[in-house]
C-alpha cells in the first residue's frame, strides 16, 4: 500500500488510512468501515469538534465582512442581511465536510482515543 497523506485524504472525504474508500456515509456521518481497506472508521467519530472550528472561522470572516460593508460602504441593514446571511450559510456548509474529514484524519493519525475511555 502506497503512503497516503491522511490529512489530505480526510479533507477530500477519503479514508485517511488507504486514501481510496469513502470516509462519509452521507453528508457528515462517518462510515462504519472503509469499503477499500476494511479499516474501522466508526471508532474515530469526532462528534461536534469540527463544527466549533467552522463556526469560529466562518463567524469571524462573515462578521468582519458585514461590519466592513456596513462602515465602508454604508449599506442599509436589509442589504447586509440579503448579502451576508447566504454567504454565512454557504461558507459554513462548504467548510463543514472538509473540517470533519480533517478532524477524523487527525484522530486516526495521532492514535487518539475517547476521553475517559480505557486510559487507566
Amino acid at each position: 500500500m502506497a503512503h497516503v497523506n491522511p490529512y489530505l485524504a480526510g479533507a477530500t472525504g477519503h479514508c485517511p488510512r488507504c486514501g481510496e474508500g469513502m470516509l462519509f456515509d452521507g453528508f457528515l456521518k462517518v462510515s462504519r468501515t472503509c469499503e477499500a481497506c476494511g479499516f474501522d472508521l466508526g471508532a474515530h467519530e469526532t462528534g461536534d469538534g469540527a463544527a466549533t472550528f467552522v463556526i469560529l472561522i466562518a463567524g469571524f470572516l462573515c462578521a468582519f465582512g458585514a461590519l466592513f460593508s456596513m462602515f465602508a460602504f454604508n449599506w442599509p441593514v436589509w442589504v447586509l442581511l440579503v448579502v451576508w446571511l447566504p454567504v454565512t450559510l454557504v461558507l459554513c456548509l462548504g467548510m463543514m465536510r472538509p473540517a470533519k474529514g480533517l478532524m477524523v484524519a487527525a484522530h486516526i493519525a495521532n492514535n487518539a482515543s475517547e476521553a475517559g475511555g480505557d486510559d487507566v
